[in-house]
């Protein structure tokens, strides 16, 4: 049985709070039950498992969201990973995030003890034996790199003692001396993993045109946009505000790394003011701390590096969708998401598409592709495919996240409202006859965000509720099929269906 999670994002504590150790206890209980699941084979007999992996598909501790950036002009991770100051920053808020986050990783490290998980053993009968006591079954942990760990696929004496820390906090059966992959091709144990079970996985940061600049072993656009803007901002507002705003307010901005897309941000922010902060000084004083640290991001080396006379470039459209002086009257939002689209060639969020494009989908090597980055978990049908007497389906899934995640309402997205939740999902896919035959399960689960931890309370006269002066059947619907008529270019179009 192979499980995967991503994007836990655990931090050093400097900017935000992040998954507690429930969350880790709660995942400990589900792999038992799902160890036991997986053990009643196709032909309906039990026969315990002999093996669990459980892949960390990247984004897991998390070294670029710490404020201590902040603190130097120096050390950045887009300097040279060699420079003394950058490595020993890397080593110091690596520490700090296993000592923050050391009752959850004693979960997580506690997985891979022999008899962490159990099962019952089988009879002759090929039945559980109620009573008795339980099998271990082994439990390897295996360790890929995202973009915001992407340091941990950095070769180097340096990192090996940095990767030695994190392989033994965590349990981790990564060898310390060599780079944790990013690729699986760069590890030939999780190469035949991937392939025992059919699938295919990696972290999917290669298709953020933010966050993947054709190396893995260097910084992004992403790194700098959380260092120099998201880190320091709410710091700097309360700094300067902190007397003036709301308590609402200002624990609303904490939430700030939360947000996804991250670049609706200051659309976020622009809703938050207008809930939460009875002065619009005030909110003219915070938006304007906003625009000078973009600025200020915007005019490092690093970023303006990246800016072109080409007036679709990176930098140009970063100015636009981040600085609240450059926001259009209308449609700010969705300007901004369509350009994010855009950038990655897709007109959506998902990333399904780019799952077309793996060559083991495409060479029918894997029935199942997984990617993580988006905090949008999400089950896709790709193909179905007749082969060899059988149908061969293929699915991409997303590993989701395990944090809280703030997405904007759509009804009327020009008031730039955001509902927050806490998610946590994780996948396991099954090999040979394990889990009765069945290839894979996967589970997500959202707590809705009691209204106490977010007390953000209307400040502002509430635009009329466009819903009030609908009717409960909204007219243009086709009360008979075809529910969708053929837009007049695909009218008269035949359309191939595939011969079996």
């Amino acid at each position: 049985m192979l499980v995967i999670i991503s994007d836990l994002h655990l931090t050093d504590g400097t900017s935000g709070a992040t998954v507690s150790s429930g969350a880790f206890e709660i995942f400990a209980q589900r792999l038992s039950d799902l160890a036991v699941a997986a053990s009643y084979r196709a032909d309906g007999s039990y026969r315990p498992i002999d093996r669990i992996d459980l892949v960390l598909l990247g984004d897991i501790l998390d070294v670029i969201r710490s404020t201590r950036w902040s603190k130097t002009s120096k050390a950045k991770p887009w300097n040279s990973p060699n420079d003394p100051a950058v490595a020993s920053e890397i080593a110091q808020i690596t520490s700090d995030i296993l000592a923050a986050n050391e009752a959850s990783l004693a979960v997580l490290r506690g997985l891979a003890v022999e008899g962490a998980v159990c099962v019952p053993p089988a009879s002759s009968q090929g039945r559980p034996v109620t009573g008795a006591e339980g099998m271990g079954v082994p439990v390897r942990i295996h360790y890929m790199v995202g973009n915001h760990d992407w340091l941990f696929h950095l070769p180097g004496s340096h990192y090996d003692r940095l990767r030695q820390m994190v392989v033994r906090q965590m349990g981790l059966a990564n060898r310390p001396d060599v780079p944790f992959p990013h690729d699986p091709a760069e590890s030939g144990e999780l190469l035949d993993l991937m392939r025992r079970h059919k699938m295919f996985a990696r972290h999917g940061d290669i298709y953020d045109p933010f966050n993947f600049e054709g190396d893995r072993d260097a910084s992004s656009l992403g790194d700098a946009i959380v260092i120099e803007l998201l880190n320091r901002f709410t710091t700097a507002v309360e700094a300067e505000l902190g007397d003036e705003l709301p308590l609402s307010a200002l624990l609303g901005l904490r939430e700030i790394d939360n947000v996804r897309p991250l670049l609706l941000v200051p659309v976020w922010i622009d809703g938050l003011l207008a809930r939460s902060c009875p002065f619009p000084s005030t909110r003219t004083q915070v938006k304007m701390i906003w625009d000078r640290l973009a600025d200020d991001f915007l005019s490092i080396p690093f970023v303006r590096a990246r800016d072109t006379w080409n007036p679709a470039d990176l930098v140009d459209g970063l100015e636009r969708a981040l600085k609240f002086s450059k926001r259009l009257s209308i449609g700010w939002a969705s300007r901004t998401v369509s350009w994010l689209h855009g950038l990655r060639g897709k007109q959506h969020e998902s990333y399904a598409a780019h799952a077309l494009a793996e060559q083991d989908f495409r060479n029918r090597r894997a029935k199942h592709i997984v990617y993580g980055h988006t905090h949008h978990a999400e089950s896709v049908p790709l193909d179905a495919s007749f082969a060899e007497g059988y149908v061969l389906n293929q699915v991409y899934f997303n590993s989701g996240t395990w944090r809280r995640v703030h997405r904007q309402t759509q009804l009327a997205s020009g008031e730039h409202e955001f509902i927050p939740a806490d998610v946590m999902t994780y996948l396991a896919f099954f090999q040979g006859d394990e889990r009765k035959g069945r290839p894979y399960e996967t589970w997500s689960g959202t707590l809705a965000v009691s209204p106490v931890d977010v007390p953000v309370h209307r400040v502002d006269p509430p635009q009329p509720a466009a819903a009030r002066s609908q009717s409960l059947s909204p007219p243009g619907i086709h009360t008979s099929a075809p529910h969708f008529v053929p837009s007049p270019a695909v009218k008269g179009r035949t359309v191939p269906t595939r011969r079996v």
